[in-house]
């Protein structure tokens, strides 16, 4: 299972990276793997300013759909077009070519009371 350090985490599986004024979310590879094969993608709120936890897109495996929850508050400034057309990318490459929106934080020090590495590793029972 795949963690890395340099990142974010929630609860409802998410991790956060913020590179210079944006933000990059995305799911860890821990809910790719609960999920399964990931088939569809649904990001509707580009240019919407969202709250921590509230939802931006949905993600469906072949037996489920899950909501997305944001890690922190801000503006939703784009979204991974390669995961709308090709979101079984998100199984092979959550961290990478998988992440899903960018945002522009409201309050950047928020990212700070998101879980750490080893916090959510435990967290995961791993």
């Amino acid at each position: 299972m795949n963690f890395p350090e340099e990142l974010r985490y929630t609860r409802e599986h998410e991790w956060i990276k913020v590179d210079g004024d944006v933000a990059i979310v995305g799911i860890t590879d821990f809910a790719q793997s609960e999920l399964g094969d990931i088939v569809y993608v649904e990001i509707e709120t580009l240019g919407q300013t969202l709250a921590e936890g509230d939802i931006f897109g949905t993600v469906e495996a072949v037996k489920t759909v899950s909501d997305l929850f944001l890690p922190i508050a801000g503006e939703i400034v784009e979204v991974n077009e390669t995961v709308t057309d090709s979101p079984e990318i998100i199984n092979s490459d959550a961290y990478g070519e998988g992440w899903l929106v960018k945002i522009k934080p409201s309050n950047i020090a928020e990212v700070e009371g998101l879980m750490d590495f080893d916090t959510y590793k435990r967290f995961c029972g791993l």
